[in-house]
């Protein structure tokens, strides 16, 4: 007998309880947003901030803003006068990331920048401390290949999605540029002396990412 989902909901009642913008967040995506799944949700939410708050860092760049379920959470740990740049190329979901923003009370520490992330990484002047990726599965190598040399020692990255659904064990079809960008991103952290790394069998796979 698969006991998965009994074990979730179990995790799920034993931690900290979601927040209330957070939850009303996670309806409205279901409801109205396509593709509502890439959401992070209460258990990885909770992970993100966490992990932000061991952290503390003044800057974080997020890759795939979404609804703004992750901004959010990863905000809970930013010090005092901390930013997060998020940026995502779908415009529709600016506005929606923004009201849920204001209600979070974190209106005034998030920057929104809508277009591609390879156009606009080169032009971000901020030292991230903490970097989430979570956009294209295509382009993860280029993401990580444009911030990784702009990192300091000590920054992290988190990279979601990184067991892609099991898709990392099979052979994949070789139109499947989906998996392909996962396959190739995981075997360049692999090889890659210059960052610590661990995956994490949460939801998807979670890597984080340490650079030396």
């Amino acid at each position: 007998m698969n006991r998965q989902k009994d074990i979730d909901q179990y995790i799920r009642d034993h931690i900290d309880q979601e927040d209330e913008v957070l939850k009303e967040l996670d309806r409205e995506t279901h409801l109205k947003v396509l593709g509502a799944r890439m959401l992070s949700g209460h258990l990885q939410g909770q992970v993100l901030s966490m992990i932000s708050r061991m952290i503390r860092p003044k800057y974080i760049l997020e890759l795939g803003t979404f609804t703004g379920y992750s901004a959010i959470c990863l905000a809970k740990g930013l010090q005092e006068g901390g930013k997060i740049v998020t940026i995502e190329i779908d415009d529709e979901l600016e506005s929606m990331a923004a009201k849920y923003f204001k209600k979070a009370g974190i209106q005034d520490k998030v920057t929104q920048r809508i277009g591609s992330a390879l156009e606009i990484i080169p032009t971000l002047k901020e030292k991230f401390d903490l970097v989430f990726i979570d956009a294209d599965k295509r382009e993860y190598t280029d993401y990580y290949n444009l911030l990784i040399d702009r990192l300091e020692s000590g920054a992290y990255i988190i990279a979601d999605n990184t067991l892609w659904s099991g898709k990392v064990l099979d052979t994949p079809r070789t139109d499947d540029y989906q998996t392909l960008g996962i396959l190739d991103f995981n075997t360049l952290l692999k090889n890659d002396n210059r960052v610590e790394k661990v995956i994490l069998p949460l939801r998807d796979g979670m890597t984080l990412i340490r650079k030396k």
